[in-house]
Parts: C-alpha cells; sequence; structure tokens
C-alpha cells in the first residue's frame, strides 16, 4: 500500500479504497453521488437521520430495532415512502430515522468506526464538506481521502466488480478544490477535472453511464437535482451506527 504521506489530500475508489484509508487512519469523504450521498446530503438538511447498511442487512429488522422506517429498495416509490432517491426526503418529517442500503456508498460506510471521522459528500455539498474537512485538518494532524465510490458492474469481469463513475470523480473534485493542503497527483487531477467540468456538470451527469441508467428507469429528475453544485450546507457526518448533522465551531 503507498501511504503517500508527504500529502494531506488523497482521492481514491470503492470499498479497497475506504479500507486503505481505515488503515492510515485518515478521515474519510464517501462520494456516491447517483444517489446515496445526495440522498443523505438531502434527508439530513430537511432534519431526518440515515443509518448505512450493506445490501445483505435484514433492513426492517434494522428499522425495528432503532425505532425507523427502512427505505425501499424498489425504482417506483409508494407516496411516503424513502429510497435511494432523494427527491424522497424533500418532505421528510424531521427526527425521521431511515435505514438506506446501497452497495457502494452506503457499504463503504461500514469503516466509520474506523476513521477519526466519515463525511458524506457530493457535488450539492460539497464547499461545505471541505470546510468541514479543513477545519478538522486546521487542528488535527491528520490528513484526508475523499472516496469515489464508483458503480458495480452487474457481472464482474476479471478486474473485479468495480467500474469508474465519473459522477463520483466529479463530486471527489468538488470537494478537493476547495481543500487548501498539499495534495497527492492523484487528487490534483481529479480536482482539475472537475475545475474543467464546473459550467457542465448537468450534461456531464445525463450522459455519463450511471446517468442514462437512472434515465431508463425513469428517475431522470433524480440526476438533474444531483448535478447541482453547493445547493446544500448540510455536511453528514458518521456518529455510532447514524449520519447527523456535523456542527462546526463557533
Amino acid at each position: 500500500m503507498h501511504t503517500q504521506t508527504s500529502y494531506r489530500c488523497h482521492i481514491d475508489w470503492g470499498r479497497r479504497g475506504a479500507q486503505q484509508a481505515a488503515a492510515r487512519g485518515d478521515v474519510l469523504v464517501i462520494v456516491d453521488t447517483l444517489r446515496f450521498s445526495t440522498a443523505t446530503v438531502t434527508a439530513l438538511h430537511h432534519g431526518g437521520f440515515i443509518y448505512p447498511c450493506p445490501m445483505d442487512t435484514d433492513m426492517h429488522a434494522f428499522a425495528e430495532r432503532i425505532g425507523g422506517v427502512a427505505a425501499t429498495r424498489n425504482w417506483q416509490v409508494p407516496p411516503g415512502s424513502f429510497s435511494l432517491s432523494p427527491l424522497t426526503y424533500l418532505h421528510i418529517q424531521p427526527g425521521t430515522r431511515v435505514v438506506l442500503a446501497s452497495p457502494n456508498g452506503a457499504t463503504c460506510c461500514q469503516y466509520g468506526p474506523e476513521v477519526p471521522y466519515l463525511f458524506v459528500g457530493t457535488l450539492i455539498n460539497a464547499q461545505a464538506v471541505a470546510a468541514a474537512v479543513t477545519q478538522i485538518l486546521d487542528a488535527e494532524p491528520l490528513n484526508v481521502t475523499v472516496l469515489a465510490c464508483g458503480e458495480r458492474w452487474h457481472t464482474s469481469s476479471e478486474d473485479g466488480p468495480l467500474r469508474m463513475a465519473i459522477e463520483d470523480y466529479l463530486g471527489a473534485g468538488a470537494i478537493l478544490a476547495h481543500l487548501g493542503y498539499k495534495k497527492s497527483a492523484e487528487a490534483q487531477v481529479c480536482e482539475g477535472a472537475f475545475l474543467h467540468a464546473q459550467t457542465n456538470l448537468a450534461e456531464l451527469l445525463w450522459g455519463c453511464d450511471s446517468g442514462q441508467e437512472l434515465y431508463q428507469k425513469g428517475v431522470e429528475e433524480d440526476v438533474r437535482f444531483a448535478a447541482q453544485l453547493n445547493l446544500y450546507a448540510t455536511v453528514p457526518v458518521m456518529q455510532g451506527e447514524f449520519l447527523t448533522r456535523f456542527v462546526a465551531n463557533a
């Protein structure tokens, strides 16, 4: 494992990247733009709490234990229910606890207990996440890994199940662009990709593989919503087994 200890800001991919960040003791920022991160930020902004979990979790048992509700995994969401769609959280009742599973972002949140801080970020809260990370890195001798979660092939190839997701790369780059610490070469390139693309985010998210998949599933409004830059100042941070709003020091 290459630690690149002379750099304070790193970019990595997928579950392996999260594991390596935890082994280094880095602050970890989970970026899963379509759709876990965007749904989580939206839920917390409107007063909810998110309990992330891997896909093989018994979500209903989990929800019963915490006095919450399990998000549906169906593409068609009944009125009043929650899912990976950020739009389902626009009218959430404050205090509602939602168990939310996903194969990428929610699964990578399992490393929360192993890192000093775990944040959830994406395009819609990039600047706010960077401000939270900056507060911590100014106060503590820590580094940060911004994790582009990526997507998973339906059928694993010889290279494994993970595939690149440009929407996560751009979300990571948006956060890195607001961090003023020394960046690894990989983080510099990621930041540069965002700076080059920032005026064209909606079109790029719409045209990428993940965006097209969501369009074919009939949830294209999720893509439009996720492409909004710095829509919210809400920063989810892991506290035990749930994500709550980070409160900055005065």
